[in-house]
């Protein structure tokens, strides 16, 4: 009975160090794909508070335009 207790004990110990080394790969990537993702939400982040300045200062611009369009008129 000893005889096969230890190749049972022998295999469950390999297989739980191949476990522990397969969780611990894991979690590296999974730990990889969660900076990845933060990131990218700052990114977006950052892209979505720029944009309403963007909106404005474009506005600014086409009202410039349109008053020199419209100087322009008056001129001629």
């Amino acid at each position: 009975m000893l005889i096969a207790v230890i190749p049972a004990v022998i295999t469950g110990g390999i297989t739980l160090a191949g476990i522990l080394i397969a969780n611990g790969k894991s979690q590296a990537v999974t730990e990889t794909k969660i900076d990845e993702l933060t990131r990218e939400v700052r990114e977006h982040n950052n892209f979505a508070r720029r944009v309403p300045v963007v909106e404005e200062q474009i506005k600014v611009i086409n009202h410039r335009i349109k008053d020199l369009e419209d100087a322009e008129k008056h001129d001629d």
